[in-house]
């Protein structure tokens, strides 16, 4: 069954995923600590997602600069935007709340934001509790996602792989993905709201999915990773969100 989606002007489409709740964290025993304990999470709000990453071209547009390491060559515009920082990420979604407050998408007016880390995790899983949304073994990897052992040494153009089962794309690799949360060495102390984790004087943050350059161990539904706010890397990119404003 189809989700409700819109489009916007630069060629992404977002998906919506409704309220329920998942088991966060390695449920199969063979994740780190830090994707520990696992425990409920309750998505309470409605949002939507984008189904692919946010493109060079996309970027661009916004932000009249492209600071992508790999930005050579014709179909540079569609691959992910990297070399971003969680800084960067903010400036860039504030930038295009400014361009698109008054757009109404599906007969609302909304918000850009980044993920909650809880949110992309719901996402990454859609509706399963395996270490892919496609199981345990990650013989099937290379379907779904570029990694280390696929990506030729390089990001690649979005979209090319299998959907997981909600129909995002490229959740496993090609570019690890900035999450709106300060990360904590565990779940110790994590409540079960879909909200971010907020950790006062930190500046260090969360990023989902591994990357075209990481093994097939770390694009795992619960694998998490973590970078200073401001540091960039040509592994990391970003994914979008855009959330209804309150009625």
């Amino acid at each position: 069954m189809s989700r409700p989606s819109f489009a916007d002007d630069y060629g992404g489409n977002y998906l919506l995923i409704e309220p329920d709740e998942f088991l966060m964290g390695d449920s199969v025993g063979d994740g780190l600590d830090r994707e520990l304990p696992v425990h409920k999470v309750i998505i309470s709000r409605p949002f939507f997602i984008g189904e692919r990453l946010v493109t060079q071209a996309h970027w661009s547009a916004i932000m009249e600069s492209n600071p992508s390491k790999f930005s050579d060559g014709w179909t540079a515009g569609l691959q992910p935007v990297e070399r971003v920082s969680w800084n960067d990420a903010k400036e860039f979604i504030s930038i295009l709340n400014s361009i698109t407050k008054d757009v109404v998408n599906l007969g609302l007016k909304g918000r850009w934001r980044l993920p909650t880390e809880s949110e992309w995790e719901f996402v990454a899983r859609s509706g399963t509790d395996s270490k892919w949304c496609f199981g345990n073994l990650d013989s099937n990897l290379d379907d779904y996602g570029w990694h280390a052992g696929n990506s030729g040494a390089s990001p690649n153009v979005v979209g090319q792989k299998k959907p997981n089962e909600w129909g995002i794309l490229d959740i496993y690799g090609n570019v690890s993905e900035w999450c709106e949360d300060d990360y904590s060495s565990n779940y110790s102390k994590k409540g079960s709201s879909q909200d971010a984790q907020s950790i006062t004087g930190s500046n260090v943050k969360v990023h989902r999915g591994g990357s075209w350059f990481t093994e097939s161990d770390s694009t795992r539904s619960s694998a998490r990773n973590k970078t200073a706010k401001e540091n960039r890397s040509d592994g990391i990119g970003l994914r979008l969100v855009w959330e209804p404003n309150d009625s």
